[in-house]
């Protein structure tokens, strides 16, 4: 594993449960993309979660009717989610197995992965995203968020550990992701706590 992802990892860690408990009120604006999420769904489905986190969007999804498998790649997260009484797995989407243990075929309906794929470097996402089409199903969904910008950058943590950022333009995302299994249908901009991003749904290529 590289430095700057280990330092990453290790950002959160230290400050996992205290980010839980910051993160935990659903803004209006994911709420609603959840919603819209499972409405393209038909409010059934399984998808996997990318990035847990705290598990607020989750429970916002299987409210919705669909079945979240939430995964993280920090340890201190997935005990979260564990000690909320859901199962949880550690992950690491560019290089573990991503097949769903639940169903014989490994594939789901959807992927959900917000705010978590800046931290993925620049070059390996296109793996990344390639690999989770692989595990989604034919017409399958996805959608993801990033910080808009340019360039990398190493910020702070809560603890004062810092952690790895890549930051996207539309035009560079939007490319990335249609290089790799996907479709971008819709691209919008919002406004996080501290940064702005770039959101992105789309579906499988091959369902086109």
């Amino acid at each position: 594993m590289d430095s700057q992802k280990q330092e990453t990892i290790a950002a959160y860690e230290a400050a996992a449960v205290d980010y839980a408990t910051e993160t935990a009120q659903l803004p209006d604006s994911i709420r609603t993309t959840c919603a819209r999420f499972a409405r393209l769904l038909a409010g059934s489905g399984r998808v996997l979660e990318i990035g847990s986190g705290g598990g607020r969007d989750a429970r916002a999804l299987e409210e919705y009717g669909l079945s979240v498998r939430r995964t993280d790649i920090t340890p201190g997260f997935v005990e979260v989610l564990r000690g909320q009484g859901f199962e949880a797995d550690l992950l690491d989407p560019l290089t573990d197995e991503l097949d769903d243990p639940h169903n014989p075929e490994g594939r789901y309906d959807a992927i959900w992965a917000q705010a978590c794929l800046m931290h993925v470097d620049r070059d390996d996402l296109p793996t990344v995203l390639t690999r989770l089409a692989e595990v989604t199903r034919p017409a399958g969904l996805i959608f993801l968020s990033v910080t808009e910008g340019d360039g990398d950058t190493r910020d702070a943590g809560r603890t004062g550990a810092r952690y790895h950022r890549t930051d996207w333009r539309e035009a560079q995302l939007c490319a990335t992701a249609n290089g790799s299994g996907w479709v971008v249908d819709e691209v919008w901009s919002s406004q996080g706590k501290f940064s702005p991003f770039l959101n992105v749904l789309g579906h499988r290529a091959d369902a086109s």
